[in-house]
């Protein structure tokens, strides 16, 4: 093998060889498809309109999202103290021009039975054991989203204060799943009287 013309060709004999090697093993065995790909390689690199083809083939515009469809089951609650309360027809009310015997009338039934949906489908608990108006020490590595302090917070834990609100924490609720088919968005139906 003295001869570098021998040398060169055996070279390039192997990597030829070592080329199909390589595009068979990629095309899973198809030569159909190594000449494809040749072929397209080949006309990419002539025309500059195929390339934008195959360009827009490779990387697709992203499909435009579809908005989130709004879940119901938030409402479930809502909708629960509407149908039995009729919360939300008090709350959504202009109230100005009532007297406020009047609003405190109203008030006392929709108490009533806002209460009951409550007690019937959640299992609440004070965040805070204690009375309103107690003096309460907050130690270190108290969880903000569970006590909340106001006033002048300065400094860093133990905080003392006096408890304001004792909180309200889900400890389990049970909410009826609504019927086949039903809109749960829609947490008030519309009424129609025939006659």
């Amino acid at each position: 093998m003295d001869n570098p013309i021998v040398v060169v060709l055996l070279t390039l004999a192997v990597i030829v060889v070592l080329k199909w090697t390589v595009l068979l093993a990629l095309s899973k065995g198809s030569f159909g498809r190594v000449f494809a790909a040749a072929g397209v390689f080949f006309k990419v690199l002539a025309s500059e309109e195929t390339a934008k083809k195959v360009q827009a083939v490779l990387t697709p515009p992203a499909e435009a999202k579809k908005p989130a469809k709004l879940s119901g089951e938030p409402l479930r609650l809502l909708n629960l103290l509407q149908r039995e309360g009729r919360l939300l027809d008090f709350l959504l009310e202009d109230i100005s021009s009532a007297s406020d015997e009047q609003i405190g009338a109203g008030v006392r039934e929709i108490h009533k039975k806002s209460q009951a949906v409550l007690k019937e489908h959640l299992t609440l608990e004070p965040v805070l054991a204690g009375q309103e108006e107690e003096s309460i020490t907050i130690q270190a590595g108290f969880d903000p989203s569970a006590i909340r302090l106001t006033g002048n917070v300065t400094g860093e834990p133990p905080f003392k204060g006096t408890l304001k609100h004792h909180g309200w924490r889900v400890r389990a609720y049970k909410l009826p799943a609504p019927a086949a088919g039903v809109d749960e968005l829609v947490v008030a139906p519309a009424e129609v009287e025939l006659p």
